[in-house]
């Protein structure tokens, strides 16, 4: 069975990533939980997949593995694109949901247009360190007016995708938001690429 190393602490990512790869390769999956070695790899990308690349290299080479590192967020056309990239720091500090999803609300205030989209991009890298696949998943809704159910994280109770009308992404079982999510639209469209890397890899060379 083949380690794989989920490049993320957040708590989150591992549960539904883990539920989306369960069953579909014979993988031992590990989060950066479990390597201390990994240092905090700084999101400098200017894109959701830039970071992914970035993480995912990074975290291969420094935990000897196969890595899986993801970048994703919301990006909401009535600012530009915010909060993009800074997703999970839009209030300053790292991972406050709440405080993030506040700012979101003030933002939006008296703010007619709600469209708004989740983008997932995924990145693997071989234990060297080189990305060898890469993958974009998108979930189109709108920003509701307040927040609603208690499931997800990050702007999930806010968020209401046009795939499940009248319901936020919070009010949602783990199974329902992975059939419509950003994540898992990224994963279908990514595991074609994993097993072909894979199966790349463990290939004898020609005439061997």
């Amino acid at each position: 069975m083949r380690r794989i190393l989920l490049a993320t602490r957040n708590r989150g990512k591992v549960r539904e990533l883990g539920e989306l790869l369960d069953g579909l390769l014979e993988l031992e999956l590990e989060s950066l939980d479990a390597h201390p070695e990994v240092p905090e790899i700084e999101e400098t990308g200017e894109t959701f997949e830039q970071n992914a690349r970035v993480k995912a290299a990074g975290s291969a080479r420094a935990a000897g593995i196969w890595a899986v590192a993801e970048d994703s967020g919301l990006v909401v056309d009535a600012l530009g694109g915010a909060p993009g990239v800074f997703s999970a720091r839009y209030a300053g500090t790292h991972g406050d949901d709440r405080a993030n999803n506040a700012r979101l609300l003030r933002e939006l205030a008296g703010e007619s247009r709600r469209e708004a989209r989740y983008v997932c991009s995924l990145a693997l890298a071989e234990p060297g360190g080189q990305v060898v696949a890469t993958a974009e998943g998108r979930c189109e809704g709108q920003i509701a007016s307040a927040a609603r159910g208690r499931a997800g994280f990050g702007y999930d109770p806010l968020f209401l995708p046009a795939l499940q009308p009248g319901r936020s992404m919070a009010e949602l079982t783990l199974e329902q938001k992975n059939a419509i999510s950003h994540r898992g639209e990224a994963l279908r469209a990514f595991l074609p690429k994993l097993r072909a890397a894979f199966e790349n890899r463990d290939s004898p060379p020609p005439g061997g």
